[in-house]
């Protein structure tokens, strides 16, 4: 062991001087094998921020994998009998959808339906028309003459989206907070509901100036709401979060089909929860078909789709790479047929063929090192400057680190060309005949 420690460590040392002894081939190895080093880091990378800005979309919408996610209708006394099941539980919370009108009184949305403020189309006095209608999507179509002539004007309110929670809810979705505070559930509700508005609203909020004054469907009365924080769900069309009990002391839950139904994440340790709302709900008169409960498996269903791709970009980098190894091997020979006498006397004064191929192997390699240690340090500051430019559009990329594996596979592609490149070489100068001393 010893033994071989030595050959390997005199295999280093001459190895470093020959690079340092040929300066300017080192350099075209290094150049040719660059662009497929590169491009085998900037695929990985590319993969694995794909893959994070992916699964963190899926999270926003669906929830974070593990979380087992159940629907509940609106009948009966489903949505009353859910919310007193889940009262005071931090491992499972529910959510209550509605629309609520912020503005004023009696006119029609900027954004009819709840759609995105950044639609293309303008909407009524504050952009010009009022001619169209967007619902929940943001898909926008344009009413009927007779229609539009019963439309109210258009004046300064938003239509958004209105969540009840019961609990926290960035456990099962992570929401990022922008600005303020999040719900604060300790303590009585307030009957001026706070509300939490995502980035899409508050952009809204902040281009037009609108009343504080909220309508919502089926309430005994308009309250005026406090926006106490700005979230990033994820979402272009505005919503908004309020605490559940602080929603329904204006919309009761009495009301069938107000609220369409409420949606119910929980931790899959929380079985009993799930197994007391069913039986409360069966007791009610509902049937066992009419709620279901499903695991969000988000990370395996994007890790799928996404694998083509990365096999297809990688085998194009792999092919680039190739490129490179035929610079290097290209420039291994020429070196050797230069150093045939030099290999030659080496043999002659004992030097085992193990080791002369470990010196021609040791150059390559480390070639392939330096070159690795460059395009990483290439693609992460390149990385950085999109994330800035690109930042305020994709937040995700703002705050995006190299990742470790990309770097990782820069390493591991450069020594495994710098090997495929002196193998050839590193065994022509092995087989070199001690009697090739005899040409000096």
């Amino acid at each position: 062991m010893r033994r071989f420690s030595g050959r390997l460590r005199s295999a280093l040392i001459i190895g470093v001087q020959g690079i340092r002894a040929r300066k300017t081939r080192t350099l075209l190895s290094i150049v040719s094998l660059f662009l497929g080093v590169l491009a085998v880091v900037v695929v990985q990378a590319g993969a694995e921020t794909a893959n994070k800005a992916a699964l963190a979309n899926i999270e926003l919408m669906m929830g974070k994998d593990g979380t087992v996610q159940m629907w509940v209708p609106d009948d009966k006394h489903s949505i009353a009998l859910t919310l007193d099941t889940l009262k005071g539980r931090t491992d499972a919370v529910g959510t209550l959808g509605t629309s609520a009108i912020i503005g004023e009184p009696g006119v029609n949305p900027i954004n009819p339906g709840g759609g995105p403020l950044n639609q293309p189309m303008d909407y009524g006095p504050m952009g010009g028309g009022g001619q169209v209608y967007c619902d929940a999507r943001g898909y926008c179509k344009e009413l009927p003459p007779q229609q539009q002539a019963e439309q109210p004007p258009t004046g300064a309110a938003i239509e958004l989206g209105l969540t009840g929670l019961t609990g926290d809810v960035r456990p099962f979705r992570p929401y990022q907070l922008v600005s303020g505070q999040w719900l604060d559930f300790t303590g009585p509700p307030s009957l001026a509901p706070r509300i939490v508005v995502n980035r899409a609203a508050a952009a809204g909020f902040a281009k037009y100036q609108i009343p504080a004054e909220m309508r919502l469907r089926g309430a005994i009365a308009n309250p005026t709401p406090r926006i106490v924080g700005v979230v990033d769900d994820g979402q272009d069309r505005p919503l908004a979060y309020v605490r559940a009990d602080e929603l329904t002391n204006w919309v009761p839950t009495s009301t069938p089909g107000l609220y369409g139904g409420m949606e119910v994440l929980r931790t899959q340790d929380a079985y009993d929860v799930e197994q007391i709302l069913k039986r409360r709900l069966l007791a009610d008169g509902l049937t066992s078909d009419q709620f279901s409960s499903m695991l969000i498996q988000s990370k395996k269903e994007i890790e799928g789709q996404l694998k083509m791709f990365r096999l297809i970009f990688l085998g194009i980098a792999g092919l680039v790479l190739l490129i490179g190894v035929a610079g290097i091997l290209n420039v291994g020979l020429a070196t050797v047929g230069e150093r045939v006498e030099e290999f030659a006397l080496r043999r002659a004064v004992g030097t085992p063929r193990s080791l002369l191929a470990g010196i021609v192997l040791a150059e390559t390699l480390l070639t392939g090192l330096f070159t690795a240690t460059a395009a990483i340090g290439v693609a992460s500051v390149c990385l950085k400057i999109v994330g800035r430019i690109l930042g305020g559009r994709e937040p995700i990329l703002a705050h995006m680190e190299f990742p470790w594996q990309a770097g990782l596979a820069g390493i591991v592609a450069g020594l495994v060309a710098g090997l495929l490149g002196g193998l050839i070489p590193a065994i022509r100068a092995a087989r070199i005949p001690i009697a090739t001393v005899m040409r000096a």
